[in-house]
């Protein structure tokens, strides 16, 4: 089978022929029907991951078919379409009890400690897997784990109540323009803000208002009171998140786009503001069963910006760095 394969830390990556995965009891393997490239795969690649197994199959995003299970294997059989959490939790430490799986002491996370999805075919445990629902699309399906089950959960710990204003910054992008569709199916108005006017027409058609270029926060508070920003270029655009929002409201911060670069925080506007800044990665399996509903209801739209071939992994990268892309950048089978 194919596969991109991380060879070594800041060794570059390679499409390679390799064997078939062998399963355990607990395991199946998927034919990987569809898997989305995420910011994380390029800053991967790039080195910041050196706590990473190499070699290593990258990819955490995926949608597919079971063709085999294991023999402990019982909620699952061949057939099967599935989509997976980005990690395996061992589902018996407080966190996991607790239904905070995410927070798992001893998870294992795909294309870090396991190998990933971007490959022919996968192997993956079966407790980290969840059924994608009748009349959700491969496309619906591959958005979900990493972006629009993860925005919600991060929005339901900032406590998003219906009607409230929420401002989604990097709006056109992978996780932007979902991260819109999520907010307005909890309820809320929805503020994009983008880099220019041809993503600003992607983003118009989600979005209850449009805002283009970084120097925004002035323009937003005209429009209202802003509860909660969803965050997801860092520190390009931090500064002016912090402004814009309202006394007592909340920045979820998601994007980290340099992670070389510092902020220099204001701790009393922090505090005369009663802002909170919440830190926020991953999605739960519930996060994940209840975003697959709306995706199936409609109430989400998968929004791809292109579509390559394993082979054509460079054009994958190339998509992902491209200043004018917009939506997921999907690698099929």
């Amino acid at each position: 089978m194919k596969a991109v394969i991380l060879p070594g830390y800041k060794k570059g990556y390679k499409v390679e022929e390799l064997e078939e995965p062998k399963i355990g009891k607990d395991e199946v393997l998927v034919k990987v029907n569809k898997a989305a490239l995420c910011y994380r795969d390029l800053l991967q690649i790039e080195g910041f991951y050196p706590k990473s197994k190499y070699p290593l199959i990258l990819g955490h995003e995926m949608v597919g078919i079971i063709e085999k299970v294991g023999e402990d294997v019982k909620e699952f059989k061949e057939g099967d379409r599935v989509t997976s959490m980005l990690f395996v939790p061992d589902w018996s430490c407080e966190y996991c009890k607790g239904g905070e799986e995410v927070y798992c002491k001893n998870r294992l996370i795909y294309a870090q400690e396991l190998d990933g999805f971007f490959a022919e075919k996968a192997k993956l445990k079966a407790n980290s897997l969840v059924k994608v629902p009748d009349g959700v699309s491969d496309d619906g399906a591959v958005i979900v784990p990493c972006v629009a089950a993860m925005v919600y959960r991060g929005l339901r710990k900032a406590g998003l109540k219906t009607g409230e204003l929420v401002l989604v910054t990097g709006a056109s992008g992978g996780v932007g323009i979902h991260a819109i569709q999520v907010a307005k199916a909890l309820g809320a108005k929805v503020i994009g803000v983008t880099s220019n006017e041809n993503k600003a027409k992607i983003v118009s058609k989600f979005a209850d208002y449009t805002i283009v270029g970084n120097k925004f926060s002035e323009e937003a508070k005209k429009i209202g009171d802003i509860s909660i920003v969803i965050e997801n270029t860092g520190t390009f655009t931090l500064e002016e998140s912090l402004k814009c929002l309202r006394t007592g409201g909340k920045i979820i911060q998601i994007g980290n786009l340099d992670p070389s670069v510092t902020f220099n925080l204001r701790l009393g506007y922090l505090i005369l503001k009663d802002i909170s800044l919440m830190g926020h990665i991953g999605a739960n399996k519930k996060d994940i069963e209840f975003t697959l509903n709306l995706v199936k209801e409609g109430k989400i739209r998968p929004v791809i910006g292109g579509e390559v071939s394993l082979e054509e992994f460079n054009k994958a990268l190339e998509l992902i760095k491209d200043k004018n892309r917009y939506g997921k950048i999907l690698i099929k089978n």
